[in-house]
């Protein structure tokens, strides 16, 4: 009896983990397509089924490594090499907006909602053009 709640306690966390990724993807390609920066957007992320829903969805090219991409969505500082900290990048984790000084804006949980902050100075920094349905999400610093 107990081996067969685990399995679907395990279960009911793949899923729910996997809900979880294909909201956020949503989420992020609803904020990319409000974005312009210089060149066609070509996306890479550190977090592999992230990656994996956005090449699925089609609606912006991805890149094998952070090197080929011009946006980089990060959930994990030690992820982000050196040669790609000058690159436009969002996080998935407040507090790596304060550890990464190149880092535009968040996507993030917060008691259960997800929340967005933009960086209005860093996005003025990297040239990064955003319609005005993300004004509401523009911050002058992180807090």
């Amino acid at each position: 009896m107990k081996l067969l709640l685990t399995s679907i306690f395990l279960s009911l966390l793949l899923f729910a983990s996997d809900s979880s990724d294909k909201l956020r993807v949503k989420i992020l390609e609803t904020i990319f397509s409000e974005i312009t920066i210089d060149e066609k957007l070509r996306v890479w992320s550190d977090n592999k089924n992230i990656l994996s829903e956005i090449r699925e969805h089609d609606k912006f090219e991805t890149a094998t490594s952070c090197n080929s991409a011009n946006i980089i969505i990060l959930e994990y500082k030690e992820n982000l090499q050196e040669s790609c900290s000058s690159k436009c990048i969002f996080v998935l984790k407040y507090n790596l907006l304060s550890d990464i000084e190149h880092s535009f804006g968040a996507l993030f949980w917060k008691k259960g909602r997800p929340n967005i902050v933009i960086l209005e100075p860093r996005v003025k920094s990297q040239s990064i053009i955003i319609t005005k349905d993300l004004e509401p999400y523009l911050e002058d610093k992180v807090w």
